[in-house]
């Protein structure tokens, strides 16, 4: 039977945030917010097992931590590489180890801990229905156009055609391979996300359903707007 392996990526130094450690680590109120992250997909009924890439040196840490907090779908934990494509990279080459090429991974940000069920359903739904699935949202805001310099603009972009990503980004393990060894082969190094490695490909990308919620705790305002979010989820976990 197919199996939905998240791969929960949490190797970021986390430098914007100005803390001493990875912000995937820090505390919210008592609880770390990578495991905020990983309680969704322990929660969620589809996920069969879940593999954190990790910066090196937390790896016992967050053992610990999912130990605590009751995160048994945990199946192992790898450092990360480089830059994101490669500690994408890291956690696919553990899925492969671990699991069938025919399963599916869903591939997400360590530090975006308000994914909600409906959103990994989705994410998942749709990578069945059409190969991988990326969760958007719609621009809503007036998108301005640098001119040479940084500081003013002439042009604006339809906003109406733009989709702002995030994560869970979902992949049949054996094609998001592939596209790695695509990538190598083509010098492609340092793409910012698995959406964006496909779209360099020339692949196709097909979208899943997002959430403002679903917000990437990346500076100290971020930490603000998650705690606030905290107190009215209307997601029964997210109280526990």
């Amino acid at each position: 039977m197919m199996k939905n392996v998240a791969i929960v990526l949490a190797a970021g130094s986390g430098q914007r945030m100005g803390q001493d450690i990875p912000k995937q680590f820090l505390s919210v109120e008592n609880k770390p917010i990578i495991i905020y992250t990983l309680q969704a997909f322990q929660k969620h009924p589809n996920i069969d097992a879940i593999i954190v890439v990790c910066l090196e040196g937390w790896h016992d840490i967050l053992r610990a931590y999912a130990k605590q907090f009751g995160i048994d779908k945990l199946v192992s934990i790898v450092n990360g590489g480089k830059n994101g494509q490669e500690s994408i990279k890291c956690g696919l080459d553990e899925a492969k180890r671990m699991f069938s090429e025919d399963d599916i991974v869903i591939i997400h940000d360590g530090n975006r801990p308000l994914v909600s069920l409906d959103i990994i359903s989705d994410n998942i739904a749709k990578c069945k229905l059409h190969g991988n699935a990326t969760a958007v949202i719609p621009c809503t805001e007036v998108i301005l156009l640098n001119d040479n310099d940084t500081e003013s603009s002439i042009k604006q972009i339809d906003r109406n055609t733009l989709k702002r990503t995030q994560t869970p980004q979902s992949f049949a393990l054996k094609d998001i391979l592939e596209a790695h060894k695509e990538a190598k082969n083509r010098g492609i190094t340092n793409s910012i996300a698995s959406c964006s490695l496909y779209t360099e490909l020339g692949k196709k990308v097909y979208y899943s359903i997002g959430s403002e919620k679903n917000i990437k705790l990346t500076t100290p305002d971020d930490i603000d707007i998650f705690k606030a979010l905290l107190h009215t989820s209307k997601d029964e976990w997210m109280k526990k």
